[in-house]
């Protein structure tokens, strides 16, 4: 996955932090209705390897991979979780009411896991980025 981004800071053993600036759902024109509740630009480090010095715009590049595993596990799992809840409440012919309780419990124990499990996994494999490109 590659993206756009401008180097902030360069430091000597080779990495460099960098503004990526996120898009939003409604097309990035915030200027219109200012009603953006969250931080427009993330700073990372990313690996120089193309020299890259502060200002400049460069093309950053991620393991697709590990974002879209990220992204499954934080949007998909807790859904599936919510599933499986109401069929195993529905199978042990539990009423309408509680299967609904079950499967809405099923969902949260399901993102407090994902949640968790990310944030370990975030301190020993981080998404690393890498300069590849100068704009």
């Amino acid at each position: 996955m590659t993206q756009d981004a401008v180097v902030t800071r360069v430091f000597h053993n080779g990495l460099a932090e960098v503004a990526v600036t996120r898009g939003t759902a409604c097309g990035s024109n915030c200027g219109n209705c200012e009603s953006c509740a969250f931080q427009n630009e993330l700073k990372a480090i990313a690996k120089n390897t193309v020299n890259a010095m502060q200002g400049e715009k460069v093309v950053i590049e991620s393991m697709s991979s590990r974002i879209f595993g990220a992204a499954f596990l934080l949007y998909i799992v807790p859904f599936i979780a919510l599933f499986i809840g109401y069929a195993i409440a529905a199978v042990n012919s539990l009423p309408e009411g509680k299967c609904i309780i079950v499967s809405i419990a099923a969902f949260l124990v399901a993102v407090a896991v994902v949640v968790i499990y990310q944030r370990i996994n975030k301190r020993k494999k981080p998404i690393t980025f890498e300069i590849v490109q100068l704009r």
